[in-house]
């Protein structure tokens, strides 16, 4: 069950994991804000799928921090991680990421998630101290990794 590229699954199913995973009023959160109507990166979006069945997906888009003096830096928004409910504490969520890390090679990343969970993946919020979102986030879990800027913006979509 390694992660394969998320292009080949059906939206509809990735839809519905993300559903169960995050709740149906997932839309509101922040990412949603933050992303805009991206669609999501092929070359860095992966799914884990079981016996025929998406259990897991990792999802990946462009944005960009329009930093104060005026400067607008792309980077790369990670999430959501998703995983099916029952299927959580299996290694899926990791496996994804790793997947995505490899792929995305020295990219400028970044993700809204547990400061716990993603530093072992080289996610910090160092650098992320002046970064602003459209919308309510608590700043110790907005995370970055790469070279991001270590300077006064405001993330939304690219």
């Amino acid at each position: 069950m390694a992660p394969q590229p998320l292009a080949a699954v059906p939206s509809p199913a990735i839809e519905a994991l993300l559903d169960r995973a995050f709740g149906a009023d997932r839309r509101r959160r922040t990412a949603y804000a933050i992303r805009g109507d991206a669609a999501p990166l092929p070359t860095l979006s992966f799914a884990v799928i079981d016996a025929g069945v998406l259990i897991a997906a990792l999802l990946a888009f462009p944005i960009a921090l329009a930093v104060d003096d005026g400067e607008r830096v792309p980077l790369v928004m990670v999430g959501p991680v998703a995983v099916a409910p029952e299927r959580q504490s299996e290694g899926h969520g990791a496996a994804l990421m790793h997947t995505l890390l490899a792929a995305a090679g020295d990219a400028p990343l970044m993700l809204i998630g547990d400061p716990e969970y993603y530093g072992r993946f080289g996610f910090t919020a160092a650098r992320t101290g002046q970064w602003r979102a459209p919308g309510p986030v608590e700043r110790h879990r907005l995370l970055a990794r790469g070279p991001v800027p270590d300077q006064a913006g405001m993330l939304g979509p690219a």
